[in-house]
């Protein structure tokens, strides 16, 4: 039986992360990146390999634990409440380590409270996906040290270090000196009141002053960046939660921002709907700039537009293939190969297991206005763009002018065949009129007629064909009858008034037929064909859409009623996932980077309208 995700925090580098269960135990960490193969899968797989430290004797069920984040942190503190004491594992990654700075470390520091306690630690690294071996290797005599290593296409060592004695179990190697273990490195230890002790996996050795150097700068980073939020309203402990997550999701070395930690965690329990999330989508551009603009994080701003701005400057001109792929790797690659796990029996048996995304190859028109309205951010509240990156952008518009008619997979990257999307031709629009302002208000040489000519084409195609009477609505599909969440888009980028009258039937139905209280349905699964079975949970970024265009629809009332309810599906650490259920649990890949964002958009606006 899979652990609920409401049970998992998460601590990160903004390399990589691990998600951590309220029991104590790392059940996902890849490394050293976060779209390389996983060391501990167990997420996926019982066999998938992980790290617990839990009191003696415990197993889930039979311990009392609780999960939370130190403030203004993504330090994670497990906290355990025995017979004999209480315990607790402070989990993060370093941010930094004095005299070991640039050494990457996951460090567990485990200490006992009150009374007294004995805990054991039992770490088992599955490396590639569970499918390499690992070797072992005592660095000193007492067994405080441990050299892991990898073989095979994924090579790496890492390093073991604690406080503790550490034991090994090896397998018979025949003459190799060398260990090859299928069994934990465990330890057992005592613990008296105010006593500590750590462990810590990563680049290199660590002593005790080492981890309490880490320790201190890590908190420091995290209280530093969160207290730089120029955000101060009425939500703001879910606004800071969301935005540190986000920094966790961030690559810092690229400025790539990843849609979710995860892959394969389904959208239907025991069904197909499992994609791997550990890439960055085009689509997220724009909200994510906003948001980080929004919160005064203008150096994440402008890491991230820089990474756009590289995809923009190195897109396909060919003409075989569209400019732009809807996904890329942390650097820019777009030939991403989706390969399925045979061997893992997937997240509550959820197969299959999916590593890589095939989306990279379909055509999705909204990407380009997303990515164009996102430098449309960037050039007006930076530092504005560049000459080459300004001649790219006039490429990327001219494809659209020339392709916005072709069906497409859509927003929802649908693998039921290519149709003329509503929502897509939405986007094309905001990628021309976006395009059409950076050149008016920047004085750029564009051919500005035959933008604006088929700017207005667009405009006419949406109200005429993405219109149903009948309905009362805008539709999913241009001619069709069907209602879509994507559609809430609408008024937040500007395309109809948030009051215009067939806006707000069109907002009605949505309440009606896609929600479900404050949980919004992305489609009605039943009447359209998305080329995969099964039923599917309510999208938690539709839903929060849903509570802004409420807000700019005038009804604060309900808006507000809708953003509190909405924001008791969090996790208990303040997290969610790319879906809630039909039972009201988290379900999809997690935390998902656009639940995220558009968390914080509906926050700075319901704030700003209820001023």
């Amino acid at each position: 039986m899979s652990r609920p995700l409401e049970e998992y925090g998460l601590v990160g580098d903004t390399e990589t992360l691990a998600i951590v269960h309220e029991t104590g135990s790392i059940d996902w960490l890849c490394w050293p990146r976060f779209d390389s193969p996983s060391i501990f899968g167990s997420l996926l797989d019982p066999d998938g390999g992980g790290w617990s430290i839990r009191p003696s004797g415990a197993s889930d069920g039979h311990i009392e634990s609780r999960q939370f984040y130190l403030s203004g942190t993504n330090v994670l503190l497990t906290r355990f409440h025995t017979p004999t004491g209480i315990m607790e594992i402070e989990d993060f990654m370093s941010m930094g380590l004095g005299d070991h700075h640039g050494a990457r470390q996951l460090v567990r520091v485990v200490r006992c409270r009150r009374g007294h306690v004995e805990a054991t630690s039992n770490l088992l690294m599955r490396p590639d996906y569970g499918r390499g071996e690992r070797t072992v290797e005592c660095l000193v005599d007492d067994g405080n040290s441990i050299r892991l290593s990898s073989s095979g296409e994924h090579e790496f060592e890492l390093t073991m270090s604690s406080s503790v004695s550490l034991d090994i179990t090896s397998a018979d190697n025949g003459d190799d000196p060398t260990p090859v273990t299928t069994s934990p490195l465990s330890a057992t230890f005592e613990l008296a009141e105010g006593e500590s002790a750590f462990f810590a996996l990563g680049d290199t050795v660590l002593d005790q002053a080492g981890c309490d150097e880490a320790s201190r700068q890590t908190l420091e980073f995290w209280r530093d960046w969160s207290g730089a939020s120029t955000y101060d309203g009425r939500w703001r402990e879910h606004v800071e939660r969301s935005a540190l997550t986000l920094k966790l999701l961030t690559h810092a070395p690229t400025g790539g921002i990843i849609a979710a930690a995860t892959t394969s965690l389904p959208e239907v329990m025991g069904g197909e709907r499992n994609w791997d999330y550990r890439y960055v989508w085009i689509r997220d551009a724009s909200f994510t700039l906003y948001a980080f603009i929004e919160l005064g994080y203008l150096s994440e701003a402008e890491a991230f537009t820089e990474w756009l701005v590289q995809r923009v400057q190195t897109c396909d001109r060919s003409g075989d293939r569209p400019p732009l792929s809807p996904l890329y790797d942390l650097d820019g690659n777009a030939q991403i190969e989706e390969i399925e796990l045979d061997h893992w029996s997937g997240y509550g048996d959820s197969t299959p297991v999916r590593v890589g995304n095939a989306a990279s190859g379909q055509l999705q028109l909204d990407i380009y206005g997303e990515m164009i309205d996102a430098l449309y951010l960037a050039d007006k509240h930076g530092d504005g763009l560049g000459l080459d990156t300004w001649q790219n952008v006039c490429v990327l518009v001219d494809w659209v002018v020339e392709n916005w008619k072709r069906p497409d997979e859509g927003i929802w990257e649908t693998r039921g065949g290519e149709q003329r999307h509503t929502s897509s031709l939405l986007m094309c629009w905001v990628a021309v009129e976006r395009a059409m302002r950076m050149a008016r208000h920047g004085g750029r040489p564009a051919p500005y007629e035959h933008w604006r000519a088929a700017r207005d084409e667009m405009h006419a195609c949406l109200v005429d064909e993405g219109w149903n009477d009948d309905l009362g609505a805008f539709t999913q599909t241009l001619g069709g009858s069907t209602l879509d969440a994507s559609l809430l888009l609408m008024p937040l980028v500007r395309f109809v008034s948030p009051t215009d009258e067939r806006w707000l039937s069109t907002l009605d139905a949505i309440g009606d037929r896609l929600a479900h209280g404050p949980l919004v349905d992305r489609y009605d699964s039943t009447a359209t064909d998305d080329g995969l079975d099964g039923d599917e949970g309510s999208f938690t970024m539709c839903s929060f859409w849903y509570v802004e265009t409420l807000a700019r629809a005038g009804r604060l009332n309900e808006a507000r009623s809708m953003f509190d309810r909405l924001l008791s599906y969090a996790s208990p650490t303040g997290l969610f996932s790319e879906e809630i259920g039909p039972n009201g649990r988290l379900i999809g890949n997690f935390p998902q980077a656009f639940t995220h964002l558009a968390l914080i958009s509906a926050a700075v606006h319901l704030d700003e309208l209820l001023a």
